[in-house]
């Protein structure tokens, strides 16, 4: 099972740990990853809105390097990749005076945009190609006691619900059961974050992330889990700012869900990425783990 693979700037950043885990993992499974060369910054959300012709040259540039290595299914550990990529795709083959002048503007630079490359994220590869039944059977520690908010985020199945659905999705959900959690019901698991509010507006921003805590907490989970190395930056990293200004305790685990496979599986925190959490340190999950030879 072989894939053209799109790392984006966040998971070799601030989203290092998602890369750790979503790498062991894929080893774990079987699963081939081809990174893409000379692959190039998607222009993340906010460029469309600057310039919509150049982010949208500049996003399938990777596609078109997709096609040129020969994948015809390409994938992305970051939502907000994903979200750019496939909307890429999106435009150029709904639009076809918008997708000439991308296609042009490649041809000048030498790349020829076929559009033959489906774009997927890797949740969606894991749960529907590799499967639930496989995990299970890698499953060495079944996390028994473990009650999960599968936090999904706005643009992992927005606006286009390839593998979900838009308000209510439940692939993280499923995942979670076959390794041996229980999801909890979590009314705000498609909710904002704020994104990168948090760097201009963080007094908006950490209302949005108190309401999401909150919840989780209200809901009785003790880890929350996410898909998107933003959400994730935003959930884990703030939560002591938020409790000292909402003066509640809102605090809570927050993985990736590629962290919470490793887990189950039995694999080093450490080659997960996981010492790089912030909410770590201080969880009840990683005294539960060492208790059966996980990270002792």
């Amino acid at each position: 099972m072989k894939f053209g693979y799109f790392p984006g700037c966040s998971v070799l950043g601030t989203g290092r740990a998602c890369e750790e885990s979503t790498q062991a993992i894929v080893r774990e499974l079987g699963v081939e990853l081809e990174e893409i060369e000379d692959w190039n910054c998607c222009g993340a959300t906010a460029y469309m809105s600057v310039d919509e012709h150049n982010a949208l040259a500049l996003a399938a540039r990777n596609i078109a390097l997709a096609e040129k290595q020969g994948a015809t299914q390409m994938t992305t550990p970051c939502s907000g990749c994903y979200l750019v990529l496939n909307k890429t795709k999106h435009y150029i083959e709904e639009y076809p005076a918008v997708g000439n002048r991308v296609k042009e503007s490649l041809k000048r630079t030498g790349l020829q945009y076929k559009g033959n490359v489906r774009v997927r994220h890797m949740l969606d590869i894991l749960v529907n190609d590799v499967g639930l039944d496989t995990i299970r059977k890698h499953v060495q520690h079944p996390l028994k006691g473990v009650k999960v908010a599968a936090y999904y985020g706005c643009q992992t199945v927005r606006p286009y619900k390839d593998f979900d659905q838009y308000h209510f999705p439940e692939t993280i959900d499923k995942l979670c059961e076959a390794l041996g959690a229980e999801p909890v019901h979590f009314p705000l698991k498609t909710r904002c974050c704020g994104g990168s509010q948090m760097g201009t507006l963080p007094q908006v921003a950490q209302r949005l992330v108190f309401a999401i805590l909150r919840e989780a907490k209200r809901q009785s989970a003790n880890v929350i889990v996410s898909v998107c190395p933003l959400c994730h930056f935003n959930l884990d990293s703030y939560q002591h700012d938020i409790i000292s200004r909402f003066k509640e305790d809102v605090g809570i685990t927050c993985l990736y869900y590629t962290q919470m496979m490793g887990l189950a599986f039995g694999i080093d925190p450490n080659t997960l990425g996981l010492h790089r959490n912030l909410t770590w340190d201080r969880s009840p999950l990683r005294q539960q783990m060492a208790a059966v030879g996980v990270g002792a």
